[in-house]
């Protein structure tokens, strides 16, 4: 059946008041107390503990002694019912060591902690006594147990300074030993390392003539692998002119005589066509030519020499070309880049040779005429891609050699009595074809004959 803890006090309250210890309940019997108060704690019910202590009813003995110790110790202390509830529990668990206390005689051979909480919980005649006693007890246990720990800890010490001592001067020799060896061996590294840098610097001194030598020898070398190269360029040079002139000379004497049947060939036909096309044109029989048809003068209904200056082509007229290359194995030369600067500056290079050729292509469809184009190639960095044209021949003049001069060998090639007409606004191209026998016109003409639609 559950207590309250507001009925009668108990008979021994009033001794307890007269009693009373005189300084702090000792740590080891506090302890012990509350290590009593945590193991009945579980016996009582929730209504039989004080309101502090109730929330931790479902605590485990040891978890109420960590966390709820303080609040028990007080509650024992300042609680007279409390601790009567503790000390019946107390009395169930160690009955004789209760019936002893409260005989005022506690055992001899018990724990002198174990005496002082159950005196405090239980408080007979005479508690604070036992309380102090046992504290006292409690204490000079403790201090024996520090001074025996403290003896054993002191021997403790002193024999691990012996031993520290010991491996100190053992230590000591073996370092002296060491350093003793590692002083003679440093010595003798260091007449060694003399001796190598004796050694070292006669090396580099042996080096260094060496390789004066090495230097002079290859300078030598040096000169005399140049002399030779260069005299072995010039003997390259020297055989390759004359290799170059024995391919010339075989090729003269292999191709020379073709080449002049070619020249006297194609003049020979250029007479014979010229013949027929001036029979063809004046178209008049030879016997009836009489010396004094030859006469000028002016008949009637014929044309004076004013009508016939007025029949001249201008040297602007397109009509001037288709004239010209109506002549027999007449041979036009073209200088690309000349008539296409002066016709269409403004446009690619690449166009510009695409447009010239394909307008020459188509004249030489219709003339008949021979056509050479020749473009200038110092400035080509890479050779052109370059389908020529039907009917054109397309030339790039060779590196060192200006279009100019290719013009003035395609001309001096020809034989004497052929038609070659030369198109070039550059004068000094036109009077130097001229007095190889070409026909120079200007750009402008070829442009015009061009742009007229066919």
């Amino acid at each position: 059946m559950e207590r309250s803890g507001s009925g009668a006090e108990p008979a021994g309250a009033a001794g307890d008041a007269a009693e009373a210890l005189d300084r702090p309940l000792p740590e080891g019997v506090r302890r012990r107390v509350v290590a009593l108060v945590s193991d009945a704690f579980g016996a009582l019910t929730v209504g039989e503990l004080p309101a502090p202590l109730r929330q931790y009813a479902r605590f485990t003995p040891s978890r109420r002694a960590r966390f709820a110790g303080s609040a028990m110790a007080a509650a024992l202390d300042s609680d007279p019912l409390f601790r009567q509830r503790i000390g019946e529990r107390l009395r169930e668990g160690q009955p004789e060591l209760a019936a002893a206390l409260e005989s005022g005689a506690p055992p001899a051979a018990a724990d002198p902690v174990d005496v002082a909480a159950a005196a405090y919980v239980l408080r007979p005649a005479g508690w604070a006594k036992l309380v102090a006693a046992a504290g006292e007890e409690a204490q000079r246990a403790d201090a024996e147990r520090a001074d025996e720990a403290g003896r054993q800890e002191l021997e403790r010490l002193r024999a691990e300074l012996a031993e520290a001592r010991e491996r100190s001067r053992t230590e000591t020799e073996r370092l002296r030993a060491e350093l003793e060896a590692a002083r003679k061996e440093a010595e003798s590294l260091q007449r060694k390392l003399r001796a190598a840098q004796s050694d070292v610097k006669r090396g580099e001194a042996a080096l260094r003539r060496t390789q004066g030598e090495i230097d002079t020898a290859r300078a030598e070398a040096a000169a005399q692998v140049s002399a030779a190269e260069s005299e072995t360029r010039r003997v390259k040079a020297r055989l390759g002119e004359t290799e170059a002139a024995l391919e010339a000379s075989r090729r003269a004497a292999r191709e020379g005589r073709s080449v002049e049947d070619m020249r006297l060939r194609l003049l020979l036909d250029t007479v014979l066509e010229s013949a027929q096309g001036l029979r063809r044109e004046l178209a008049l029989p030879p016997v009836s030519v009489r010396p004094g048809d030859t006469v000028d003068a002016v008949e009637p209904g014929r044309m004076s020499p004013k009508d016939i200056a007025a029949r001249a082509l201008s040297e602007t007229d397109p009509a001037l070309l288709d004239q010209l290359l109506a002549l027999p194995q007449a041979h036009l030369v073209v200088d690309g880049y000349n008539v296409t600067k002066t016709g269409y500056p403004t446009m690619p290079l690449e166009k510009q040779r695409l447009r010239l050729l394909g307008g020459l292509s188509a004249l030489a469809a219709r003339s008949g005429a021979e056509v050479t184009c020749v473009f200038d190639g110092a400035e080509l960095a890479a050779p052109v891609l370059l389908a020529p044209p039907r009917g054109v021949r397309v030339l790039f003049s060779k590196p060192g050699v200006t279009a100019d001069e290719l013009i003035r060998q395609l001309v001096r090639a020809e034989p004497p009595g052929r038609p070659v007409v030369v198109v070039s606004t550059d004068r000094e191209v036109a009077d130097g074809v001229a007095k190889s026998g070409a026909r120079p016109v200007a750009s402008a003409l070829l442009l015009k004959r061009l742009s007229r639609a066919s």
